[in-house]
C-alpha cells in the first residue's frame, strides 16, 4: 500500500531535465558602442552560428544544423552590459550550451566554447580588457 502511494507521488512530480553541457565566460572590451552589434554578429557567424534573436542588449545564436546531431547543436547567448563606468567599455557575458551530456571534457559544446572564446578574445576590431572563464 505504501509503495503504491509512493509511486503515484513520484509520477506526479515535475519531470526534471537531464544535465546539459554549459560553459560561461565574461569579456570586457573597449569598442565604440555603435560598432558592437555588427562585430558580434560577424564573430558569431564566423563560428558557424546563425543569429536567431537580437534585442540590442541580448543576442542568441544557434549552430547551423547539418554537422552534428540535434542534441549537440550549440546555442550561444550573449548579454551585453553597456553600464560599465568607462564610456567605451562593454561587458559581454556569454553562455554556450547544448543538450549534450558533458561526459568527456572535450565534448562538442566545449569545442564550440573554445572557438567562440578565441574569436572574441582575438578580434582585431576591439581592445580586450578582461576575460574571465566560468
Amino acid at each position: 500500500m505504501l509503495s503504491e502511494r509512493y509511486d503515484k507521488k513520484v509520477l506526479k512530480l515535475p519531470r526534471l531535465g537531464l544535465p546539459m553541457a554549459r560553459y560561461t565566460c565574461l569579456f570586457t572590451v573597449e569598442v565604440p558602442v555603435n560598432n558592437l552589434q555588427h562585430l558580434l554578429i560577424e564573430i558569431l557567424e564566423s563560428c558557424n552560428l546563425d543569429i536567431i534573436y537580437d534585442t540590442g542588449d541580448y543576442m542568441m545564436a544557434r549552430e547551423v544544423p547539418g554537422h552534428v546531431s540535434f542534441s549537440k547543436l550549440v546555442t550561444v547567448e550573449v548579454l551585453i552590459d553597456k553600464s560599465v563606468a568607462a564610456e567605451r567599455e562593454i561587458r559581454l557575458n556569454f553562455v554556450i550550451k547544448n543538450e549534450e551530456l558533458p561526459l568527456h571534457l572535450d565534448n562538442h559544446c566545449h569545442q564550440m566554447y573554445e572557438l567562440v572564446s578565441r574569436a572574441v578574445a582575438e578580434n582585431r576590431h576591439w581592445q580586450l580588457i578582461e576575460a574571465v572563464a566560468g
